[in-house]
């Protein structure tokens, strides 16, 4: 029996294109049979919150300020060419015209093909988050010593 394929990605950023990365990478992956963990932490778990845009999410007012500044998955912005707002709105555009999956079509991609999500326990604690923050497609809530043993034996990228 050949051994299982598995790809664990850290998200680190929560920036438009490299969550695009991320999620490009593990619905890739999960398509032609991989196994995929992608573990989010700090900004990178924008991308799992179920609130979209900007919210007051956090235990405390300079948490909620957090999470007002980064906001959700609707409010990423891009890591370079910004313009103020408007770049991940350019960047779809686009994307919609060259037929290629925006974003959001590519979060719900990954629910669709079973790529594992989980978010960091630490910096869960660190923002003032709490598991009901995020999407019910989290698996789960992690170490970093647990998302270690679940990605032995595979490749790990850091984006």
């Amino acid at each position: 029996m050949a051994d299982t394929k598995k790809l664990s990605i850290i998200a680190f950023s929560g920036d438009f294109d490299k969550l695009t990365a991320v999620f490009t990478l593990a619905t890739g992956a999960a398509a032609v049979g991989y196994e995929v963990n992608v573990f989010f932490t700090f900004w990178g778990l924008d991308a799992i919150k179920k609130k979209l845009g900007r919210s007051p999410l956090g235990s405390n007012w300079l948490t909620k300020i957090f999470g007002v500044m980064m906001g959700g998955l609707h409010s990423a912005p891009t890591s370079r060419f910004n313009f103020f707002g408007i770049g991940p709105g350019i960047f779809r555009h686009l994307m919609r015209k060259n037929n290629v999956a925006t974003l959001e079509e590519l979060v719900e991609a990954a629910k669709l093909l079973g790529v594992n999500l989980y978010a960091c326990e630490m910096a869960m604690h660190v923002l003032g988050l709490k598991r009901e923050d995020f999407i019910p497609e989290v698996k789960d809530v992690l170490g970093v010593a647990s998302f270690l043993k679940l990605s032995d034996g595979g490749q790990t990228l850091f984006i």
